[in-house]
């Protein structure tokens, strides 16, 4: 086994080796809960569920971060504007993220931090970095981060660290720091703003320390793969090496990984632009889940992702070809020798898959494996050339491919038991040559999202995969 992942900071791209042999240690920066996550928040999360579920396909044990900013000052202005409270704001739309998630069969991280559960720690960081002469207080009692005292800086972004910082959260003059370019740690108390009372004063957490601070605590000062999207390559991630590395004296993270924007209209997907498209949203508008988890995740993770309306179309077709397989391969009955050429099949399609994802994880060239390996399986189901056996076999395999990609239905064992009478019910009827109540029963499947189909091998059902109105 040979994973290569691209390192943002090296430019390189270089064999997986974990500190910890046979164990990974991953942080994802995730959302600040100040309003729904949109799409293009979720091809980010979802690029880093792919990568963790593979690195567990791999037999590989991970252990994975995600954190919730719940503090900041989006959700400061977003409460004082409704009249709540910031962990009112905050505790609503991490439970829409959560909800989100789970609708788009997200594996769920092993640690789920929020910036305010690690006060005590975000205080202690910035009490090192004081020790160290790396930050300094301003008369407001904010802390900032002394740039200089860092030559290193830039490296991530590759920028000349006397230039001004761009992009940042916090206005340049907004605090009274010695230099432009240093960045807040700890902003000192204001009225009517959550403050906490630690031992480097009153005040709250910046952005940027909340993530090394969570990330250390869970993973410890060092780990080996940091992912998010590529617009926070500078200043967030720049700003956690610096100060990370400036605490501990430690390399930070092994391998940096970023996703490249979804793009919608030809830009960047951002609540900023107004070209969003909510999870909740589409799914409430008939958006098959299954689809709009292909459709964030079938193109390679560096390479921009452009949302058409031609997208969740293609998307459902590909989907709907894995369904239609599997279910073709669990009605499949055929009592014939095994065909000895199978085993070579499946072990090229399973390379090809294992190939393509371990190439930095290229989903495109993983998924054109499979697809292939689809094609020949539906000949070979159609020429009856294949055993019993043989079908399960390979529908074994594309479960255990799906447990990476997560875009096939239920197997048919795992439908409740109301979809099961129907099923079974319908199967009577047809036996006992009930039509009408046959095709009642196929009806009611169908507006239950249910597609049955009447083979030589008897009755194939499948969910269907939908794109909305």
């Amino acid at each position: 086994m040979t994973i290569r992942l691209q390192d943002t900071l090296s430019g390189e791209t270089r064999p997986l080796e974990p500190l910890e042999p046979g164990h990974v240690r991953v942080y994802t920066c995730g959302p600040t809960v100040y309003g729904p996550a949109h799409i293009g928040n979720f091809r980010s999360f979802l690029f880093a569920d792919l990568l963790v579920r593979y690195l567990r396909y791999r037999g590989l044990r991970v252990t994975w971060v995600m954190n919730l900013t719940d503090i900041d000052d989006k959700i400061i202005r977003g409460a004082a504007a409704e009249g709540i409270t910031t962990v009112e704001l905050a505790d609503r739309y991490a439970e829409r993220f959560l909800a989100d998630a789970a609708g788009l069969g997200m594996s769920r991280p092993e640690v789920l931090p929020r910036a305010t559960e690690h006060i005590p720690q975000i205080a202690d960081l910035v009490g090192r970095l004081r020790d160290g002469g790396h930050a300094y207080r301003t008369d407001d009692g904010s802390w900032f981060f002394r740039i200089a005292s860092w030559p290193a800086y830039g490296r991530l972004a590759r920028l000349d660290p006397e230039a001004m910082r761009v992009g940042e959260r916090v206005e340049s003059d907004e605090y009274g720091k010695d230099d432009v370019r240093d960045f807040a740690l700890w902003k000192g108390p204001k009225p009517g703003e959550p403050s906490w009372d630690t031992p480097i004063g009153h005040g709250r957490p910046g952005w940027h320390i909340e993530c090394s601070a969570m990330s250390m605590t869970h993973l410890g000062p060092s780990f080996d793969i940091h992912t998010g999207g590529v617009d926070l390559v500078f200043p967030h991630h720049e700003d956690e090496i610096a100060q990370s590395e400036a605490a501990t004296g430690q390399p930070f993270v092994r391998t940096w990984m970023h996703c490249a924007h979804l793009r919608l209209g030809g830009e960047k997907m951002a609540k900023s632009r107004g070209n969003i498209e909510r999870v909740a949203d589409l799914l409430a508008a008939g958006v098959s889940p299954r689809a709009l988890r292909y459709a964030l995740m079938a193109v390679h993770y560096r390479a921009p992702l452009n949302y058409t309306d031609e997208s969740l179309p293609a998307a459902a077709a590909a989907v709907e070809r894995f369904d239609a397989l599997l279910a073709a391969l669990a009605a499949y009955r055929e009592d014939r020798p095994d065909d000895p050429t199978l085993p070579a099949l499946l072990a090229e399609i399973r390379a090809g898959f294992e190939a393509g994802l371990d190439d930095d994880l290229n989903i495109s060239a993983a998924m054109a494996a499979v697809f292939d390996g689809v094609r020949e399986l539906n000949r070979r189901l159609a020429d009856r050339s294949v055993s019993g056996a043989d079908a399960a076999r390979a529908a074994g395999l594309l479960r255990e491919l799906d447990a990476v990609l997560g875009i096939a239905a239920p197997a048919a064992d795992e439908a409740g038991p109301e979809l099961v009478a129907l099923l079974e019910a319908r199967v009577a009827a047809r036996a006992a040559r009930q039509w009408t109540e046959s095709d009642r029963l196929r009806d009611e499947l169908a507006a239950r999202g249910i597609a049955v189909e009447d083979t030589r091998d008897g009755q194939r059902w499948r969910r269907v995969v939908t794109t909305g109105g």
